[in-house]
């Protein structure tokens, strides 16, 4: 029997051995998506990626996983959490190769001390919190609170989750960064460096990027140097899904998403939980294992670091990536693609160059296919191995809108650079 079929026959029973509750399901794969994928990819997510996440968390989410939710203003906040001593923020053993086992706390702070924190939060703000459900911090899925918020003005579903993450790899920096408005089609949404060093989103979209239903989603995402993760969200609606809209928007503003993930309630719940294992090549700074083993978003953030200017928004996926440069010019747009063994066509003739290591180098400049006024230059290599680097400029920050500057940020000698980093020599899977 082929591979594919064993693994469905094999998915299929395990499937059928669970009763689960089918709702708490779907909210446990959609919450452990968001963080994944940092829901910035949340427009192009499709149903069989849910379904074998659904597949794959059954067994260890059979009571479901909270949703992310909610906060309070009148909370007293000192700085974003850190870890206290002899705290549980440390290292949890040697850093997990592979698949990582759970890591989860010694269970010291119970669902219901996680359900009395919430409560806590929302207070003063002078509502009632019923329905509540909760993780401690002995779950596998972090602990988390969530409940339906009422202030008198329509109920609302809130939930805060806790856990932890490498603060210096991809996970987090995914986390605390705004997608493409295009793509997602959100309201508003903001970063903030705290003063002691934590990145905080706020994130104001909807529960459905296409907006097929009107129920909004309000978010605030906390990164702290220690790698505590704070995600609470909130809803204008009594639940998350199929549930009717109550009020126009959600109950908290953005200073209050701000104070709830930052209000020191969570700190004994985030004491308890083990350090995260550092993500594979987070604090290498090797240009081989940045290259190589990482999305191409964050090898071009990295080759882009040493020029000094601002990203005003970077994302991709895979072998794609790109970064909106803004030095105060006009915003310009710098591409990344890597591929192997594909086409290898137009590196032949009197254009290209070869390197002393045998890399074919073609360079273009000329107007771009799409915006008025647009001009792309871009430097295309080919390695003796099959690899292709090709690293493109913009003097626009879409290439399907007008030109803003008269040319790129980057110049062809830098985009040269970036596509010749020896690092890009090494195979990639």
């Amino acid at each position: 029997m082929p591979f594919e079929d064993d693994l469905g026959a094999a998915l299929r029973q395990a499937g059928d051995g669970f009763t689960v509750d089918r709702h708490a399901l779907v909210n446990a794969g959609e919450e452990r998506g968001r963080r994944l994928v940092a829901r910035r990819r949340a427009a192009v997510v499709g149903g069989s990626v849910l379904a074998l996440a659904l597949i794959a968390t059954a067994g260890a989410y059979t009571s479901g996983l909270l949703d992310g939710a909610g906060g309070a203003d009148g909370v007293t906040v000192a700085a974003a959490p850190t870890p206290t001593p002899g705290g549980g923020s440390g290292t949890d053993g040697a850093p997990d190769s592979g698949a990582a086992s759970p890591r989860v706390g010694s269970g010291a702070v119970s669902a219901e001390r996680m359900t009395d924190a919430l409560e806590k939060a929302l207070a003063r703000e002078g509502g009632k919190l019923t329905a509540t459900s909760a993780r401690g911090t002995e779950s596998e899925g972090g602990a988390a609170a969530s409940g339906v918020y009422d202030d008198g003005k329509g109920k609302a579903a809130v939930s805060v989750s806790l856990s932890r993450v490498d603060p210096q790899g991809s996970q987090a920096r995914q986390l605390t960064e705004c997608g493409d408005k295009n793509l997602q089609g959100y309201d508003d949404c903001r970063t903030e460096q705290l003063p002691d060093g934590s990145k905080l989103l706020i994130h104001k979209g909807y529960e459905y990027p296409d907006r097929r239903v009107d129920t909004k989603c309000w978010r605030a995402v906390l990164v702290t140097p220690a790698g505590f993760l704070v995600e609470a969200s909130e809803w204008n609606a009594p639940a998350e899904k199929d549930a009717a809209v109550t009020r126009p928007e959600p109950p908290l503003g953005s200073a209050q998403l701000k104070t709830l993930v930052t209000s020191p309630v969570w700190f004994p719940a985030l004491n308890d939980l083990p350090a995260a294992a550092p993500e594979p090549g987070s604090r290498d700074a090797g240009s081989g294992v940045v290259l190589k083993d990482r999305s191409a978003a964050d090898a071009l953030e990295s080759l882009l670091a040493p020029l000094g200017i601002p990203i005003a928004s970077r994302g991709g996926e895979g072998s794609y990536g790109y970064a909106v440069l803004d030095d105060g010019k006009g915003l310009s747009l710098v591409q990344l693609n890597v591929s192997k063994g594909e086409s290898t066509s137009g590196f032949t003739g009197p254009d290209v160059t070869t390197e002393s290591d045998g890399t074919k180098v073609r360079i273009t400049q000329g107007p771009a296919e799409k915006g008025k006024g647009v001009v792309q230059w871009t430097v295309d290599t080919l390695r003796k191995n099959g690899l292709r680097v090709t690293v493109s400029g913009f003097n626009t920050a879409n290439q399907n809108g007008a030109a803003t500057r008269r040319t790129p940020a980057v110049t062809l000698e830098q985009l040269k650079e970036i596509a010749l980093v020896p690092g890009w020599n090494r195979d990639r899977n």
